[in-house]
This record gives C-alpha cells, sequence and structure tokens, in this order.
C-alpha cells in the first residue's frame, strides 16, 4: 500500500527526490519483478551493465549496486516509486538468485543480532562487581548533582540580569563537567539552558524554568534510593544513563499490536549524526511509543517506518513509571493500511499531564490536535481547534503545505509538544488512510 508521498518521503535529500522521478520510466528499466517479499529491477546507467537495485517489502530496505553513498541511492527510490504508481508494471513470481542471496542474508543477520542480544543478555555476571559498578557510578553522578545543586544556586544568587557572554562560558564548562561525571543528561539540560539564554522574549521564563528542572533532578539523586523502581529508570534516563537494549528485549514490558505510524522526525546532530523519532501507535492496546534511532555519514536506518502505514509487531517498553520508549522486539510484518487513532482532545491533553506529573523530565509528547484547521498569524502558524490556539514550530516552506494540503478544512494534526509548541509530523482526514501531509525533517 505503498504511496508515492511514502516513498519520496524516505529519500535522503530533495536531489535524491528529484534524479528518482527522472528514472521513473519504464524504459530505463529492462527487468522489473516483484513477489509479496521483494520488488527488483535492472536499471540501465552509463555503463554496459544495467544496476541491479533491489527492495525488501518488509521495511522496506534498499540495496543496489550503483556506487552512490546515498541511502536509498535514486534507483532503489525510483524503482519503489514505480511501484506505488503502477504495480502491474512488476512481473510477478520468484526473484532472481541475486535477490533472493540478499533476502536470505538479510534474515540470517536479523536472526544472528537477535541471538547476540538474548546471548549478552543472557551472559552470567558476577552480580557482587555489577552492583559495585553500578553503586560507583551512582556515586558519581550523585556527587555530581550536589555540585550542580551549589552551582545553581549561585546562578539564582546572582540573577539572570547578569548573564553575559563570558558568564554563559562557565555555564558550558559546568555541562562538560556532567558529562565527566557520567552524567551527559544533566549537561546537556545545562548547554540547553544557555543556548536559551537571551533568545525570544520569553527567555527569562523559559531559562528559570529550566534551571528549576535541573533543581528538581538534583533534589531527586539526593533521595533516589527512596524512589519507586520505575521512577529510578526515569531519573536515570533523565541524567542520560541509558538502559542496554539487550536488557529492555530480555526485562521490559512487551506489547504485541498493530502499531501505525503517526508521525517521523529527522534531527541533524554533531559529526553528521542523524536522529531519528518514530511515534506509532497501537491498534488495540491504544498504547503510544516512540523509537529512537541514529545514523552517521549519510548511511540509511536499518528500517524504514513509513508514516500512514501500519504494521503487526511486538514491542519492548524502557523502564519507567509511564513509558513511552520502545523497542521493535521482533521482525515487523508487510506495510498495511493505517489504523488512524481517535479520541477527544481532552483526552490528549490528560495523557500528558499524567505523564508529565508522572515524570516531570519528560521532554516531548504526542498530541493530536483532532479538528485543528492551520491558520497563518504573522510569520507563524496556528493550529486552531475547539477554541484553542496552539502554536506550530514549522518551517516557512512546509507551513505553506500543510496550509495547501488541507485547504482551510479541519483536519486531525499530529506531533511533538514541547509544552510551548507543537512540532506538526503528520495530518490526515478521518475515513482516508493516507495522511495528507507529512512533515519531520529538522
Amino acid at each position: 500500500m505503498l504511496t508515492l508521498e511514502a516513498v519520496l518521503s524516505l529519500a535522503p535529500d530533495d536531489a535524491s527526490a528529484k534524479a528518482a522521478r527522472g528514472l521513473t520510466v519504464p524504459a530505463k528499466w529492462p527487468l522489473l519483478g516483484a513477489n509479496e517479499a521483494a520488488a527488483w529491477g535492472e536499471c540501465q546507467g552509463s555503463g554496459s551493465k544495467p544496476y541491479q537495485t533491489q527492495v525488501d517489502l518488509s521495511g522496506p530496505a534498499f540495496r543496489c549496486s550503483c556506487p552512490s553513498r546515498k541511502f536509498p541511492c535514486k534507483h532503489g527510490l525510483a524503482l519503489l516509486m514505480m511501484r506505488a504508481q503502477d504495480a502491474t508494471l512488476f512481473a510477478a513470481g520468484e526473484s532472481p538468485a541475486w535477490v533472493s542471496e540478499w533476502l536470505a542474508s538479510r534474515g540470517e543477520k536479523a536472526q544472528k543480532k537477535e541471538e547476540r542480544q538474548l546471548e549478552k543478555a543472557a551472559a552470567p555476571v558476577d552480580p557482587q562487581a555489577a552492583a559495585k559498578r553500578e553503586g560507583q557510578r551512582w556515586q558519581r553522578i550523585a556527587d555530581a548533582g550536589q555540585e550542580l545543586q551549589r552551582w545553581l544556586a549561585d546562578q539564582m544568587a546572582r540573577g539572570l540580569g547578569s548573564l553575559n557572554s563570558e558568564v554563559l562560558k562557565s555555564w558550558h564548562t559546568m555541562a562538560a563537567r556532567m558529562v565527566d561525571a557520567q552524567a551527559p543528561g544533566l549537561g546537556y539540560r545545562v548547554r540547553e539552558a544557555a543556548v536559551g539564554v537571551n533568545n525570544g522574549v520569553d527567555w527569562p521564563e523559559r531559562t528559570l524554568h529550566r534551571l528549576g528542572l535541573l533543581q528538581l533532578l538534583c533534589e531527586a539523586l539526593q533521595r533516589r534510593d527512596a524512589l519507586t523502581a520505575p521512577m529510578q529508570a526515569d531519573l536515570r534516563a533523565a541524567v542520560g544513563w541509558q538502559h542496554e537494549k539487550a536488557e529492555v528485549l530480555t526485562a521490559g514490558e512487551r506489547v504485541p499490536d498493530r502499531w501505525t505510524v503517526l508521525g517521523s522526525a529527522l534531527e541533524e546532530r554533531d559529526d553528521k549524526l542523524t536522529e531519528r523519532r518514530v511515534w506509532l501507535h497501537g491498534h488495540r492496546s491504544g498504547r503510544r511509543a516512540w523509537l529512537l534511532d541514529h545514523a552517521f555519514g549519510g548511511r540509511g536506518f536499518e528500517q524504514a517506518w513509513l508514516v500512514g502505514s501500519s504494521v503487526e509487531t511486538t514491542l519492548a517498553f524502557f523502564p519507567g513509571v509511564s513509558p513511552l520508549r520502545a523497542l521493535s522486539a521482533e521482525p515487523c510484518s508487510a506495510p498495511g493500511p493505517a489504523a488512524w487513532p481517535s479520541g477527544a482532545l481532552g483526552d490528549e491533553w490528560m495523557a500528558i499531564a499524567q505523564r508529565v506529573s508522572a515524570c516531570p523530565w519528560s521532554g516531548l509528547h504526542p498530541l493530536i490536535v483532532r479538528d485543528a484547521v492551520a491558520v497563518r498569524s504573522g510569520d507563524g502558524l496556528l493550529a486552531v481547534s475547539q477554541g484553542r490556539a496552539l502554536p506550530l514550530a514549522l518551517a516557512v516552506a512546509e507551513q505553506w503545505k500543510l496550509l495547501g494540503s488541507g485547504g482551510g478544512r479541519p483536519c486531525q494534526l499530529m506531533g511533538e509538544w514541547d509544552g510551548r509548541v507543537l512540532k506538526p509530523l503528520s495530518a490526515w482526514e478521518d475515513g482516508s488512510p493516507l495522511p495528507l501531509w507529512q512533515g519531520g525533517a529538522a
């Protein structure tokens, strides 16, 4: 059920999408074939031998014999675009050997990866040594928290009016000290507060809010032993001490369901690192979840999650009071039509309020605004629904695309809510399995 828009959303950049469009000519493909597992083709390039292009439809995942370093390349995109536009171009039947061997190799790698994770989780460990290492790290983090608390008191005594470029250098120094103390989450929050200084008319309120959350974290570290296990797990995540994936896969809460991909957000981090956040909704359980992946140097992600599609799989959730982050614990089924969630806007706000009250350090929340109308306001955009107007964080070009796709009609808008603004990721109309619009690039 891949759509042209869904395929284009997988392009690494606009140039790749444009180049792929130029290859969606059947005459350029002397071979086109497909079955339930894969689609494949041979695209005639500048050389005498055509490029062999193949797509694992369960991902989708791509492979091509061309020398491009982009992932997926223009040939893979073009092949899938033609499949979405006219499936009758593809001859049905058994896949050629070069496709079958690749699919088998992918299956073996996935199985070996799962076995390694299970072996790592089941590997015998010295409980006393492990407890000692964990205790030592918690002590380093607690000591760093006390240092940070004294620093916060100094900043409040000095006052926000004294902040200048020289003072802010000390903020970045403190952030580095937190990283050295194995508490990168604390360092990130200090650095985020420094970047927000003098940025926007409401920067004092936002800065005080961020510093207040840091103070709350420091106090939680002091009384960590009195917290419940799920609250300790949230505290651990907040200070940047991530749980091992193997541990989550073996001990985390497992939820089998048909998961609809609500939206996907991409952000470029330092050193050519791309972060992807995928937001899911469980059709039977009603649960929300987000998956976090990283890709380096333009390489593709292990699995493509297509906005507006749904897959049958089991998710393993990270521990916490109101857990959202999860891992895919088993291979996904082939993508099917979306099962868009329904519900009142008030229920969405209540879920966020309960999540924040349980864990105040939660940064992003999935939010679906029912019957939203996008309205221009100055240089920005608002989502108006039930008498409320939510500011949207969206690039100018995407603002016009969202306005054009909705045509002034109410639609269902999904995005990431950070407590101040909504970053839209997708929009759809009830009764339609396909999204009207999707964004996600930073």
